[in-house]
């Protein structure tokens, strides 16, 4: 299915494959299946390489490190400080997101666009990690910072928010002391998975922090915490697999395994340590690591040490290479995730294939599983044997993925993936994919007890209410405590009893993390209704005096347009310029796309080949009925407004064969679109196109020669991420880059963000700003206002290069403020963060 089945990721990756054959495509496209359905199938007859798969998958990481595909270490950290050395305006963010968020209100049931009826309940953003110590439980945000719940997840606390970082990748408890430990920068290999700072201790629950090390562990990903027992701890990162003491503060983090392998890899991170495991019982002197380069590299597999990670006599690495006895196939090892028993007998690894991620025809895209295995005798090196693939978890097991659909369990297992053994039965296991599984006997038998949604399975012939509840899609985390099994998803938190279970126990009530790309509001009865796209959480809406937030879209939530006149209107995004209108309030949807990529059975003639994931669609400052929309071309809806049809979008300009467009802007018949392309760090390239009525021009600048500076009135090069004209002055505009400055990249020029007066030639205001990635910027009262990674700011328009940038008030998290907009009555801005909801401000 589309929306209402199928995350974002799981889409993409089945839509651009053969997956299906044709009469089943034609079987399940008759009238009466609901239109999300027929959607992906229709879609999935074009095939595509993993290429694709996995340049959609980067683009914004890519935005963030282009032109050299990698940020030197202290970038975050020194833009962290030149903002805290900024000074700060009047005024307070309030957050408006704080209501639970209900992804299944029945009023919100239109069968093509909504997930209502999924089962999942109340939602909130992506949980990377869990822990669980004594009555206290912990929780780490993909980017909204660190949860802690002293009541079994009934209530939860932010307790990390004056950090210099919330994307959080791994959270762990010390069971020598009960300190708390936190790695910063999410280990999952998804595309907006933000790196960190290092690693957080707290020794008083939560109260205060401490960072520990120096920079070595800063801007990288941590995907697990392990600690020996003995005293030391070891972190699992894209940049190989460190350690230090746990008990001793002052010194640094050292690198106790780098891979041994080039940088060969186009895909992936050729250094990423997928997990970490110390064997129980070995007084910490087995540890194993994996290298699990998602696509694969010369030197993924097991790593083991006998020696507690010790440096062998000639000062090499002690941990070896092991090319493993039994069924695992070491030459098709993907990212992995490992877990042991509590006695250390019994050793769990699930595996993602390389070979299926880079040819993934092999099984027509269904599934990127390579198995679940287990080492009975709990020696990392083997035997190992196969206890499931995804035929065991597809058939008989209650899963709602199946391959008659096109799809198996496992299609995500570069991203989707956790193992949590029942802490008192060494053959009770948990196994988190796109679905929950368990197994209660070593993996003789399998039951899916969290299905992928419960579309389309036999219970919901009754009803779409029939089917017992079930949780988010998208697993990342698990945890035992207190005879309860918690989970952690794209949608939050769900936990059960660890034994005889029927039910879940949905945790999201207070849990305020969710992943905004937009946010924009309009006017109706009782005040204003606040519209925002997610990441996997479709778009929310708010509504005057409403007890909970609705989810009227379902699947991702991209860009918002929302009439300042009347807030019942909206045009929503779900990817790659998949457009969709609503004209009463979200309750019935009419398809709108010019895209030949998103997943729908009627594309226009001449629909565009190369939208960004989270493309870019703005209505014009003037009039609100005008809208504008980019791919490879610019589209113009002729001012159709809120009759606007698919076949109304033409292509009035074109940014060039493999180009695609990042950020537009309009007014009246004046129109900027930035584009890249190639957008990777291979030939990276990018421009600026300005089209006034039929005529259009670059004025973007030449891209510098490598090591060259960035020409005078040109732009640097890196992604543009936002264009802003000014209303009363067409040919008056403002440029946002992404990224960081040469400094950190190289090759990346300076500036962050660009005036110009004239329509071509720019001038960089951004002075005293801090260097890091800017994301959108709008006018408000004769001010600027810029939404970054590192959140707002604020200076006074027509400054020039003398421009003096300012902190934008007081009490916002440090998520980054993916989009800054205005009220209609422009009394207010609003901050769409990616992690920490929705906040606004008075406009100065």
């Amino acid at each position: 299915m589309r929306r209402s089945f199928v995350s974002t990721r799981l889409t993409i990756i089945a839509a651009v494959m053969l997956l299906i054959l044709a009469s089943v495509a034609t079987a399940l496209a008759a009238p009466g299946t609901p239109g999300s359905v027929r959607r992906l199938l229709s879609a999935s007859k074009t095939p595509d390489g993993a290429e694709e798969i996995m340049q959609r998958a980067n683009e914004r990481a890519e935005a963030r490190t282009s032109p050299g595909g990698e940020v030197a270490p202290g970038a975050l950290l020194s833009a962290r400080a030149e903002a805290q050395a900024l000074a700060v305006t009047k005024g307070t963010w309030t957050e408006i997101t704080k209501q639970p968020y209900d992804s299944d209100d029945i009023r919100y049931r239109d069968p093509a666009f909504s997930n209502s009826g999924g089962g999942a309940g109340l939602v909130t953003g992506r949980m990377t990690s869990l822990a669980v110590d004594g009555g206290t439980v912990w929780a780490g945000a993909a980017d909204g910072g660190v949860w802690k719940s002293t009541d079994a997840g009934a209530h939860w606390t932010p307790v990390f928010d004056g950090q210099a970082n919330t994307s959080i990748g791994a959270v762990a408890v010390n069971p020598d002391d009960h300190s708390v430990w936190v790695g910063t920068g999410e280990g999952n290999t998804s595309s907006d998975s933000y790196s960190g700072v290092g690693v957080y201790r707290s020794a008083d629950g939560g109260a205060s922090w401490s960072r520990v090390g120096d920079g070595e562990l800063s801007g990288i990903l941590i995907g697990r915490l392990a600690f020996d027992g003995i005293g030391n701890v070891y972190a699992a990162t894209s940049q190989g697999l460190w350690k230090r003491s746990a008990t001793e503060f002052s010194s640094s983090w050292t690198q106790a395994f780098r891979p041994p392998c080039p940088a060969s890899s186009s895909f992936g991170n050729y250094r990423f340590i997928s997990d970490v495991a110390i064997r129980p019982g070995t007084s910490g002197q087995t540890v194993v690591a994996v290298v699990g380069a998602r696509a694969g590299t010369s030197c993924n597999g097991f790593y083991i040490s006998t020696t507690g990670g010790a440096k062998q006599a000639d000062g090499t690495s002690s941990f070896l290479y092991s090319s493993l006895n039994g069924a695992i196939n070491p030459s098709d090892i993907g990212r992995t995730t490992l877990a042991y028993s509590s006695d250390g007998g019994t050793f769990y690894a699930m595996i993602q294939s390389t070979q299926l991620y880079n040819a993934p025809q092999i099984q027509s895209g269904n599934t990127l599983l390579e198995g679940i295995f287990v080492s009975k005798t709990g020696d990392p090196t083997g035997p190992w044997n196969r206890i499931a693939n995804y035929q065991n978890l597809e058939n008989g097991t209650g899963s709602a993925l199946y391959h008659s659909k096109g799809y198996s369990p496992g299609v995500q297992a570069w991203y989707n993936q956790f193992l949590g053994v029942d802490p008192a039965d060494a053959s009770h296991l948990y196994v988190g994919l796109e679905e929950i599984f368990e197994t209660p006997d070593g993996g003789l038998t399998w039951t899916a007890i969290g299905p992928y949604w419960n579309f389309g399975l036999p219970c919901s012939a009754n009803g779409l209410d029939a089917c017992p509840k079930t949780t988010h899609p998208d697993q990342h985390a698990v945890a035992f405590g207190n005879g309860t099994v918690f989970f952690g998803n794209d949608g939050g938190i769900w936990s059960r009893p660890i034994r005889g279970a029927t039910e879940w126990t949905d945790l999201n009530a207070t849990l305020h993390t969710l992943q905004y790309y937009s946010a924009s509001a309009g006017p109706v009865t009782g005040g204003l209704a606040i519209w925002g796209g997610l990441q996997d959480n479709g778009q929310s809406l708010l509504l005057p005096g409403a007890k909970s937030m609705v989810s009227p879209f379902g699947g991702d939530g991209g860009r918002t347009i929302v009439d300042p006149r009347n807030g019942n209107n909206a045009v929503v995004e779900y990817v790659a310029l998949d457009l969709a209108r609503t004209t009463d309030g979200g309750h019935t949807w009419t398809e709108i796309t010019p895209s030949c990529y998103p997943f729908t059975y009627a594309p226009i003639a001449g629909c565009d080949p190369s939208p960004r994931f989270i493309a870019p669609f703005k209505a014009d400052t003037a009039n609100p009925d005008h809208w504008v929309a980019g791919g490879r071309y610019v589209w113009d809806n002729g001012g159709k407004g809120w009759r606007t049809t698919a076949q109304d979008w033409k292509k009035i300009g074109d940014a060039g064969a493999g180009h695609s467009i990042t950020a537009i802007s309009v007014v009246g018949d004046i129109i900027y679109a930035a584009w890249c392309g190639p957008c990777n760090k291979s030939g990276f390239n990018r421009g600026v196109i300005m089209i006034a009525g039929s005529a259009s021009a670059e004025v973007g600048g030449a891209m510098p020669a490598p090591g060259a500076p960035t020409p005078p009135g040109a732009l640097p090069s890196r992604f543009i991420q936002g264009l802003t004209i000014d209303p009363s002055n067409p040919t008056h505009v403002y440029a946002v880059a992404s990224g960081y400055s040469r400094r950190w990249v190289p090759n990346a020029g300076v500036g962050h963000v660009f005036e110009s007066t004239n329509g071509g030639a720019w001038t960089d205001i951004t002075s005293n700003l801090p260097d890091a990635p800017g994301n959108e910027l709008v006018l408000s009262n004769g001010k600027l206002v810029l939404g970054t990674d590192i959140g707002a700011f604020i200076a006074s328009a027509g400054q020039g290069a003398a421009t003096s940038w300012s902190r934008l008030g007081t009490g916002l998290p440090a998520a980054s403020v993916n989009e800054v907009t205005l009220t209609p009555d422009g009394k207010t801005i609003i901050a769409a963060t990616h992690g920490r909801g929705i906040w606004t401000i008075t406009a100065p």
